[in-house]
């Protein structure tokens, strides 16, 4: 079997800076760069020396990974901070009451159960809701019948479709409407609640209400101080 020199192959530089300390490393970074541009310069053939085009070309190659990591860690830097601004932002939300898009209903220890809103794009013949349960099961539904457009507020008994009362927990509500040709209308759902806490996950902030309910921050429509009611000058008071 032949075996072949790859001595004329791999160059002088190439093989003082030993590769091999690559493996399992697929691109160099501005450190590695210039340690093989040093290798190259201190082994070149003083009678052929890197012809100085070659040079600045690759002068010009280090200038750019240099500015591009700059960028990379000035990206890397905005975003942890915009991150932690907007977590911040989402904690000045903790005691308020807020209304959010969302789809999720909660019976509460005492029986009662939180309201549901929800806009409808056009006249609708038929209003249908249907509520499941945290593992997808559909537990009710719900005829509302024809409904004008615009904004309604649907609140449930808590009950499932043989009238018993359900336990505490978390629900989900999707609503169906149609017009009178049988079409589909744009509907879109909203809950109410009291933040009692923020979340970070999946590189989303969401607000844990204090039933335990979790919306998306970014979705929410309105914020309300707790206990504040106007008077008829357009004073505010805490009752």
């Amino acid at each position: 079997m032949q075996v072949y020199d790859s001595s004329h192959i791999t160059g002088r530089a190439e093989q003082d800076f030993n590769m091999e300390k690559y493996t399992g490393k697929s691109e160099m970074d501005k450190t590695d760069f210039l340690t093989l541009l040093v290798a190259q310069l201190q082994h070149q053939d003083p009678l052929e020396p890197m012809d100085g085009d070659q040079f600045t070309g690759e002068l010009a190659q280090f200038s750019q990974l240099e500015q591009l990591t700059q960028i990379n860690e000035g990206i890397g830097g905005l975003s942890k901070t915009t991150a932690q601004q907007q977590m911040v932002n989402a904690a000045s939300y903790i005691g308020k009451d807020v209304r959010a898009v969302g789809d999720n209903l909660s019976i509460h220890d005492d029986g009662s159960v939180s309201s549901l809103y929800y806009l409808l794009g056009d006249n609708a013949t038929n209003v249908f809701a249907n509520i499941f349960d945290k593992d997808g099961n559909i537990v009710r539904t719900v005829e509302m019948g024809a409904q004008a457009s615009g904004e309604h507020e649907y609140v449930w008994d808590g009950k499932d479709w043989k009238g018993e009362k359900l336990t505490e927990g978390t629900y989900y509500v999707a609503l169906a409407a149609e017009d009178a040709e049988g079409s589909p209308i744009l509907t879109q759902t909203e809950v109410s609640g009291r933040v009692a806490g923020v979340m970070y996950d999946g590189g989303m902030h969401y607000l844990r209400l204090d039933d335990g309910r979790v919306v998306a921050f970014n979705y929410v429509k309105e914020v309300v101080a707790p206990n504040v009611v106007a008077d008829d000058t357009g004073d505010t008071s805490s009752e």
